[in-house]
């Protein structure tokens, strides 16, 4: 039974967004596609919205406001009703027959987090810039080393799991830095995680890429805050006031 739902976060993806919905509607894993729009403003909409109208199994929603990935994903997590999620970004960096392999790892493994990694196994890998290749090894291998895990592609877009474990995930985040809540607070409750190469064609910031330097710093940032401060933070509240928190007597 075909039971994978996909998440599409896209801000001004008019020349890429047609065509990544097609790559999706080409596998028929996909069960249902939530297309959720970060407030464009250069047409984007207008494109959902006709797929909207043309296929029952996708659903448009459009942000007030214009904050970042995070914030897409945000609004679309709860609308989700697959038994699985897989979230697919509408850049065409990524290729949807992908999802397939994952699919059938996250059937096998429904309390893991399938992650796509673009930096092993040797499937197809066109325009990964040497400065993107750095800096992701280095905060790969930090998040590694901070939650004693190993994970190639901390930054990848594709990410695959339960919909239920999905939804219990509360977040915060609303720009690039998601992608380090997501696995910070998975690896929380649950501790299967699972690669499986992809293949990946990058775009340049001509082309539309979003992506800044910043973002890597703040995934560094964010890697420490998910794992030690958030918790550390936690148990000060709790020391302080048990009653408000546990409601105890």
């Amino acid at each position: 039974m075909n039971n994978l739902g996909i998440i599409v976060p896209f801000y001004n993806e008019k020349t890429t967004l047609a065509k990544s919905i097609e790559r999706l509607l080409a596998q028929n894993i996909v069960s249902e596609i939530i297309l959720s729009d970060d407030n464009s403003n250069d047409g984007s909409d207008k494109i959902a919205k006709h797929y909207e109208k043309t296929y029952k199994k996708i659903k448009y929603i459009n942000s007030a406001t214009n904050k970042g990935k995070g914030n897409a994903l945000n609004n679309a997590k709860n609308l989700i009703t697959s038994k699985f999620v897989a979230i697919h970004d509408a850049d065409l960096e990524y290729f949807a027959e992908d999802l397939v392999e994952m699919f059938e790892i996250v059937k096998s493994n429904p309390k893991s987090l399938i992650i796509g990694s673009r930096f092993i196994g040797n499937k197809q890998r066109i325009n990964i810039y040497r400065s993107t290749l750095i800096a992701n090894k280095v905060m790969s291998l930090f998040f590694s080393l901070i939650h004693f895990c190993k994970i190639s592609d901390i930054a990848t877009c594709y990410k695959m799991m339960a919909t239920d474990i999905f939804k219990d995930i509360e977040l915060v985040e609303d720009g690039f830095s998601i992608e380090i809540e997501i696995v910070s607070k998975f690896l929380k409750k649950h501790k299967s995680v699972i690669e499986v190469p992809i293949k990946y064609e990058g775009r340049s910031y001509l082309e539309g890429k979003k992506i800044k330097p910043i973002d890597g710093i703040m995934y560094l940032i964010n890697t420490i805050k998910y794992k030690i401060y958030w918790p550390l933070h936690n148990f000060i509240s709790f020391v302080q006031h048990p009653h408000e928190l546990y409601d105890l007597p």
